[in-house]
């Protein structure tokens, strides 16, 4: 974790480039072998995977923190795909996460402006122009690729079009995968979204 973050807040931000957060490719059916339990939830249960199929470093801990955020603060670190809410003085939980593709990576700074159990998941008009066998609209679900829990970035009142979303895809945590948002494990975003505020900041380096 660096010591200082860096000056972003002049940096534009890619509204309309990089709209939609799940990969063209999606894999809608999930693997059964990856579930080691679930956290009750309506109306769907969240599947808790075995951390074992994920490189430690990408999974939760607790860790030292010596930046200028305040508590409360989201920081994302698209190079290292780690997340860290920043929960005390010196002290953040870092997750691992999913970031964008080369091209798809998104920086800049925004707030935390609505959230969203079971979202349901809209691909964007560019994305069916890439790929027109795309669903015009996934309703929330297991097989939605945001997952049981979306956070949605605005600027300035409006929508970056970027999420910080579960998914049914787990394998992907650690990797560049996503189409610009920030997935993280179902059960992770679970935890953030009961814990960070509306008009959170964000931070993504």
């Amino acid at each position: 974790m660096h010591e200082k973050t860096p000056d972003i807040s002049r940096r534009n931000l890619l509204i309309g480039v990089l709209a939609s957060c799940a990969a063209p490719d999606v894999a809608w059916a999930a693997r059964s072998d990856w579930y080691i339990g679930k956290i009750p939830d309506r109306p769907f249960d969240i599947k808790i995977v075995d951390k074992k199929r994920i490189p430690s470093r990408f999974h939760r801990q607790s860790v030292a923190y010596s930046g200028a955020e305040q508590i409360g603060t989201v920081l994302i670190n698209k190079s290292e795909r780690m997340l860290y809410y920043i929960d005390g003085h010196g002290t953040a939980l870092r997750f691992g996460i999913a970031v964008g593709r080369d091209g798809r990576r998104w920086s800049g700074e925004a707030v935390i402006a609505r959230r969203a159990k079971w979202p349901g998941w809209t691909p964007t008009a560019n994305m069916r122009r890439r790929d027109p066998n795309l669903p015009a609209h996934v309703p929330g679900g297991p097989r939605n690729p945001l997952g049981a829990r979306a956070l949605y970035l605005y600027r300035d009142g409006r929508d970056t079009l970027i999420r910080i979303h579960g998914t049914n895809e787990p394998w992907s945590i650690g990797e560049f995968a996503s189409s610009g948002c920030i997935r993280m494990l179902n059960e992770h975003v679970f935890e953030l979204f009961g814990t960070v505020r509306d008009g959170a900041r964000v931070v993504v380096l």
